[in-house]
């Protein structure tokens, strides 16, 4: 319980530190996917507010009983990073860098739910900007680009990302497969991505709005499925968790930037 307290104050302190923050002011006649980079290099695309199904069909191969269907309206823009967060951008923030598969531009891994919390925090106060971690409605959103099946467009995921079939047991550099409809790469494998929320395994049945998940709860969401996953477990709706103390060598994370209309 001290544990869940220290967690929830340290999130609340940083969500006050966004409140004096804000968000970028963007520009009202900005284009879906637009990218801009900001001072570390991190390509961020703009993604506009929407309604989207969240979930799978009871006939999707792979589908798991935590992914009823239900709508979800988001009513704030924001921007996302192109690619998950890479071992040069964690570097040029953070002073220890633990992952297994050492390189640049492979994505960061090894990084618990807490330090992915840290970097966002660290990252907001170097730039005057809003960074944080996307919940599990704004990443499957992102992820979906406007598509309803179980990948990206009902594509071939060999195209679109690395997966225990084609990886040979190895993270890869970000931005080497097919990018989705909105210029966001490797959200199918590479390596699986901490969202914000608490984990819940029962969606609500009606549709709700800006949905963040549980008050409560051990386990953190972990979306995308890795390098290690089999193709299941990259699909758009699939989920995993885990404390959100844990490490481990095919989970990073992607940041999300906030923006003010």
């Amino acid at each position: 319980m001290k544990e869940f307290a220290r967690v929830v104050l340290a999130l609340l302190v940083f969500a006050a530190v966004c409140l004096v923050l804000g968000g970028e002011t963007e520009r009202t006649n900005i284009e879906l996917g637009e990218v801009m980079v900001n001072s570390i290099g991190m390509k961020l695309a703009y993604i506009p507010a929407g309604e989207f199904v969240m979930g799978s069909p009871i006939e999707e191969d792979g589908r798991q009983g935590d992914e009823l269907q239900h709508r979800v309206k988001l009513t704030r823009p924001f921007r996302i990073g192109v690619t998950e967060v890479t071992q040069a951008q964690w570097n040029s923030v953070m002073d220890i860098n633990r992952s297994h598969f050492k390189g640049g531009d492979l994505p960061v891994e090894k990084v618990s739910w807490r330090e992915a919390v840290a970097f966002c925090e660290k990252l907001s106060e170097k730039e005057g900007r809003c960074y944080r971690l996307p919940t599990e409605a704004e990443w499957e959103y992102a992820c979906r680009a406007g598509t309803t099946g179980a990948f990206w467009g009902n594509g071939d995921i060999d195209e679109m990302g690395w997966y225990a079939d084609n990886s040979e047991g190895q993270t890869h550099e970000v931005a080497g497969k097919k990018a989705n409809a909105w210029g966001l790469y490797d959200m199918h494998g590479n390596v699986s991505e901490w969202c914000s929320d608490i984990y819940g395994a029962e969606y609500p049945e009606e549709g709700v709005v800006d949905p963040v998940g549980p008050a409560e709860g051990t386990y953190r969401v972990i979306r995308g499925g890795s390098w290690s996953y089999f193709a299941r477990g990259c699909r758009c709706a699939a989920r995993s968790s885990a404390p959100a103390s844990y490490q481990f060598k095919h989970t990073g994370f992607r940041i999300l930037m906030e923006v003010s209309e």
